[in-house]
């Protein structure tokens, strides 16, 4: 597997022949997966490579959208494209010139020289200024300027009546419905982060915590508690995770996210884990006393230990 990054149209002889699934592939859902899955048969079929074509960022984030949230970073997207089965990654940079081409001009300039023998996207697929470039759009270039050029338009998968999406995704984990969100994904949600240092009192309590802080972007999922795993040096671990601020101790510090990862009493501090949200277990809430929060605290360790 290799990884091509192409700027006006070099190193484009990648995609010469090749088999190529188009798209942004924000948590590479399973929409995105048959995207993909249909561009290996075709390669096997024609005897070429297959690809991935993605973007270095999403155009959402290139612009600077309010409210842009996205389901993995940039770098765990491109690393998920690699890991997909396709042979090869092509990689457009993410730049405001680049998103503000014509489509006629955004074609010219990366397929105009190595046209692919087959292009799959999604029916709905945009791009170019104001996401002006349609599906149309490319099969008129392609008869016009690659007739070789096979342009597959894929309906969008659907479940439970509407279709697969990332934006339908994000507005699950947003509402805390992390099974369904996973359901359409194909994959459980998580996230990493560097464990930060905290105010101990999670220690003094007996149930110490890694608190994980996150992009405002990356902060996708609802606040509340919630039961789940953690990924530590390569091991899984059951864990309680609880996503914003504590009302009961420093409500306006922001944490994005406190874990406490049952039976493990290693020093994470300065080191990377893995946050995997299994199950929304209730919202945050202020408790009047110690207390009570330790009793909370200790029936969602039961609920964490309970977990399939």
């Amino acid at each position: 597997m290799a990884r091509h990054c192409i700027d006006a149209g070099s190193d484009s002889e990648v995609l010469e022949g090749a088999s190529c699934a188009f798209g942004v592939f924000d948590g590479l859902h399973r929409g995105h997966r048959f995207l993909i899955d249909e561009a290996i048969v075709t390669a096997v079929g024609s005897g070429g490579r297959s690809a991935a074509i993605t973007f270095s960022k999403d155009p959402d984030e290139v612009f600077a959208r309010p409210g842009f949230k996205r389901l993995m970073t940039d770098e765990e997207r491109l690393a998920a494209l690699e890991a997909s089965g396709v042979d090869e990654l092509v990689v457009l940079p993410a730049t405001s010139e680049l998103f503000s081409m014509q489509p006629a001009e955004f074609l010219d300039r990366f397929f105009g020289q190595s046209a692919p023998a087959h292009l799959h996207v999604g029916e709905d697929f945009r791009f170019g200024a104001n996401a002006s470039g349609t599906v149309q759009d490319i099969f008129e270039w392609a008869s016009a300027n690659a007739p070789d050029m096979h342009v597959h338009a894929h309906p969008l998968l659907i479940a439970d009546g509407k279709p697969i999406t990332a934006t339908r995704i994000r507005e699950l984990l947003q509402a805390g419905q992390v099974e369904q969100a996973n359901e359409l994904l194909g994959h459980p949600y998580s996230f990493a982060g560097v464990v930060q240092s905290g105010y101990g009192r999670g220690h003094e309590m007996g149930v110490a915590t890694a608190n994980v802080n996150l992009a405002p972007e990356d902060r996708v999922l609802e606040e509340g508690v919630y039961a789940g795993r953690a990924l530590v040096e390569g091991q899984m671990h059951p864990a309680a995770i609880c996503i914003g601020k504590s009302p009961t101790f420093q409500p306006e510090i922001d944490v994005a996210a406190e874990v406490h990862i049952l039976d493990f009493d290693g020093d994470l501090l300065g080191k990377q884990i893995r946050v995997i949200p299994a199950k929304y277990l209730r919202p945050n809430i202020k408790f009047s006393n110690t207390d009570d929060l330790i009793a909370q605290i200790t029936a969602d360790i039961e609920a964490v230990r309970n977990l399939p």
